[in-house]
């Protein structure tokens, strides 16, 4: 393993990739602010002016990373007892603070009191979100932050596929949702890599064209050469078979006439060129780039040592295969 809307343009006045989310989704803004201010009301106005389940399981993340925001989430949610949205907003949260605790290493750097506090903040989070999905069972949100309460308290694969099936009831083709089963059918959560590359390919086929679904192909033959030792790994994303299955992937999602960008495209994008690059792909990630512009994402290139020095890198790379490197 390696150690660890429309494209703007690329020019000679290029300030460098941001990884800053609000950058790539600048409409999120005005939501950040009234998150960090304690303004319930101008909160809960930025939401109910959002029009898509995918918009509102970005939103949901993006304020759920913000520090402190706990304290009049918990105030909203007193005060508006009925409202789901308060409720799952806090829960989300959480979640987050659960995991900031624990953090992303694997179970055996994580000590036994990381646990403990991780596993108390999932279970605040899931009592909430019980009485939520209960009043609300097509709630799209609850159920996404129950994916990963459920991965967290290793409710187990079958219990997390319960819960994405009772979505998908509703959403099927909710790519925040299919991310987090994607996670959960890893290895590294007692999945197997068959069930992991079996969803991927199973939330391709049965997406419209154009959908983002299909970059769960990219993402998880990351996952797989994150788990791969040194030498192997590389030699995985080089491979043939990892290239034409990213390539049939993009051109079904991102790169389909059909393709509509959204808040979720940056991401997908992203998943691609890095992918791609990391199998030293770079005529097949350089449409991604040319996308994506400076708009790089925290994830996948924080698996890398310079996460913004390996963006640059390998979108010169893949620019040059065009002729149209960065200037």
């Amino acid at each position: 393993m390696t150690s660890t809307t429309s494209a703007r343009p690329m020019g000679a006045g290029s300030s460098g990739p941001t990884f800053d989310p609000y950058d790539n989704t600048p409409e999120l803004i005005p939501l950040r602010s009234a998150a960090q201010a304690g303004h319930w009301p101008a909160v809960r106005d930025c939401f109910a002016a959002l029009d898509s389940v995918d918009k509102l399981a970005s939103a949901s993340s993006l304020l759920a990373d913000l520090p402190g925001v706990e304290d009049f989430l918990e105030r909203a949610a007193a005060d508006q007892p009925a409202d789901p949205l308060p409720r799952t907003l806090l829960a989300e949260r959480y979640v987050y603070i659960g995991w900031d605790i624990r953090s992303g290493a694997r179970a055996q750097h994580v000590s036994r009191d990381q646990f403990s506090q991780f596993h108390d903040w999932l279970r605040r989070a899931e009592q909430i979100l019980i009485e939520v999905c209960a009043e609300h069972p097509a709630y799209a949100p609850a159920w996404t932050a129950r994916l990963m309460t459920a991965r967290g308290l290793q409710l187990g694969q079958a219990e997390a596929r319960r819960r994405y099936d009772r979505l998908a009831a509703h959403h099927p083709h909710h790519y925040r949702a299919q991310t987090q089963l994607l996670q959960q059918l890893c290895p590294k959560w007692s999945g197997s890599w068959d069930a992991a590359h079996g969803f991927a390919r199973e939330c391709a086929t049965a997406a419209p064209d154009g959908s983002n679904a299909a970059a769960l192909v990219a993402l998880v033959h990351i996952e797989q050469w994150l788990d791969l030792p040194g030498g192997e790994d590389a030699a995985y994303m080089r491979g043939l078979p990892v290239r034409d299955d990213l390539r049939f992937a993009a051109q079904v999602s991102v790169l389909h006439p059909d393709h509509r960008p959204d808040w979720n495209s940056i991401g997908a994008h992203n998943a691609f060129a890095f992918a791609f690059s990391l199998g030293g792909h770079f005529a097949d990630a350089a449409p991604h780039f040319a996308f994506l512009g400076d708009r790089a994402s925290e994830f996948p290139w924080q698996y890398l040592p310079d996460k913004k020095s390996a963006f640059l890198n390998c979108r010169k790379s893949a620019l040059d295969t065009r002729g149209g490197g960065s200037r």
